[in-house]
């Protein structure tokens, strides 16, 4: 066994043991909700509260099982395309917060922070930090146990290839990345274009949002250079990371806001807001779920297409099941 499969073995591991803590601390908010025992967040009853929490238990959950599929014996006959889809998301919501985390720890300052009422759910900091060391334990250990997986399942996801079903979409994806994308860094840097509520907008906000328009750019490039076949002195197992991690960030990330966002539309709780303008945000995170999800499929194409001779429409990654290295 080579290093590199070893050391992704080993990260497959370490991931689902680092997140295993969240589900419990995510399993005691709701019995401690349900049982009036522990209070709920500002803006949500007791429903809203329970479901959302159980929706993150379900994803955390699903993000350990990924994680143990990419080292245990049976990962190699789980179905290829629930298996690709789980962790292109898992991916996508992890490994793009890991700059996010570094971020907001040097530009939160103390005058960021609002005051809660007594009311609020509040959390102990060792609660705190067995979260925040569970996301970036499963985001380190899916960026190096992934690779290694599909190193030994599927070779080709490497070969660099983009095989879009309509170019016209792809490059309306690929644009959509660079307006997203740019969009969002004016946010970060202090624009307020697209801001309903400017005193919310703080550096933690400003952060994030420069973490998702980085990526959201970086998905775009990687993947117009990988279909383009441009010369560029990056390796193009680096490009293929980054469209895939990128890809996944939009489509992942963008998906959970815009579930937040039309909450706050139809609801519209009197104590919960959010900085951006909430009409902007849903259609700036429209575009990014649609631009990610056809980035994803020509990228899925490819791998197919370099891994199967045969006619397109009859592959799929559950065909490449047991294709070795």
């Amino acid at each position: 066994m080579e290093m590199w499969d070893r050391i992704g073995r080993f990260a497959a591991y370490a991931a689902a043991l680092a997140l295993a803590p969240y589900v419990v601390i995510k399993a005691s908010w709701v019995l401690g909700s349900l049982v009036g025992a522990l209070p709920i967040g500002a803006g949500f009853n007791t429903a809203g509260w329970v479901v959302l929490n159980t929706v993150t238990i379900g994803m955390a959950s699903a993000g350990i099982l990924v994680a143990l599929s990419l080292v245990r014996p049976w990962g190699l006959r789980v179905p290829g395309r629930p298996l690709v889809l789980c962790a292109w998301l898992a991916v996508g919501f992890l490994v793009p917060m890991l700059p996010y985390a570094m971020l907001s720890s040097l530009f939160t300052h103390a005058a960021d922070v609002k005051p809660k009422s007594s009311n609020d759910a509040t959390m102990p900091g060792w609660e705190a930090a067995l979260i925040e060391i569970g996301f970036v334990g499963m985001g380190l250990g899916l960026a190096l146990g992934l690779p290694a997986y599909l190193r030994r399942r599927w070779p080709a996801t490497f070969a660099g290839r983009v095989d879009p079903a309509d170019p016209r979409r792809l490059r309306a994806a690929v644009l959509g990345t660079a307006a997203v994308g740019v969009f969002w860094l004016t946010w970060a840097v202090g624009s307020d274009l697209g801001v309903t509520h400017v005193g919310e907008a703080d550096a933690s906000w400003r952060a994030l949002y420069a973490v998702d328009g980085t990526w959201s750019l970086i998905a775009g490039a990687a993947t117009y250079a990988l279909w383009t076949r441009e010369r560029t002195k990056t390796p193009r197992w680096l490009l293929v990371a980054a469209a895939w991690i990128g890809s996944g960030s939009l489509f992942a990330w963008s998906g959970w806001k815009l579930a937040i966002t039309l909450y706050l539309m139809i609801a519209r709780p009197a104590d919960i807001s959010l900085p951006e303008n909430l009409a902007v945000a849903a259609v700036v995170h429209v575009v990014a779920i649609a631009s990610g999800a056809t980035l994803a499929r020509a990228l899925m194409r490819g791998v197919v297409r370099s891994s199967s001779p045969g006619p397109l429409e009859h592959s799929s990654p559950d065909s490449l099941e047991h294709t070795a290295p």
